[in-house]
């Protein structure tokens, strides 16, 4: 059965700080255990970060994998790890969310352009480093409040 992009148990909160390897690898395996991808996705998110960050601004992080790990990708599927107190991705970046993402054809970029709207807005990622509820969380990326 197909997963659902962005569901609950996507979402992971109040994790401790942590290099932006480990944060990489963590969002990685959550898309392997809910079925998003096979384990070698993740090597890809890694190779992905060191040739071109995968840092966005205003806080967020979306490590996804290049394009030759596509492969791998079962299902388009989205997660995100709350970081409070953040991690550094380099050059004073200072990520608060990591989203791993994984898209098989097109059927993610709806919520890929959901989340750079949410995301864009300073106030609203502040509201989702903050938020304890993930089905708060969810609404507020999908729309946009």
């Amino acid at each position: 059965m197909k997963p659902e992009v962005l569901c609950e148990q996507n979402i992971l909160l109040n994790i401790e700080s942590e290099t932006k390897n480990e944060a990489i690898k963590r969002v990685g395996r959550l898309l392997v255990e809910n079925g998003y991808v096979d384990e070698k996705y993740i090597k890809g998110m890694i190779k992905r970060n060191d040739d071109i960050s995968t840092y966005i601004g205003n806080g967020v992080a979306i490590p996804h994998g290049m394009n030759e790990y596509v492969k791998y990708i079962k299902y388009s599927g989205i997660v995100i790890a709350q970081y409070p107190h953040g991690v550094d991705f380099g050059e004073g970046n200072i990520a608060y969310l990591v989203i791993g993402i994984a898209g098989k054809g097109d059927d993610h970029m709806s919520i890929l352009s959901k989340i750079a709207i949410a995301c864009q807005d300073k106030k609203n990622v502040q509201k989702l480093v903050e938020e304890n509820d993930k089905n708060v969380m969810i609404n507020l990326i999908l729309e946009g409040e």
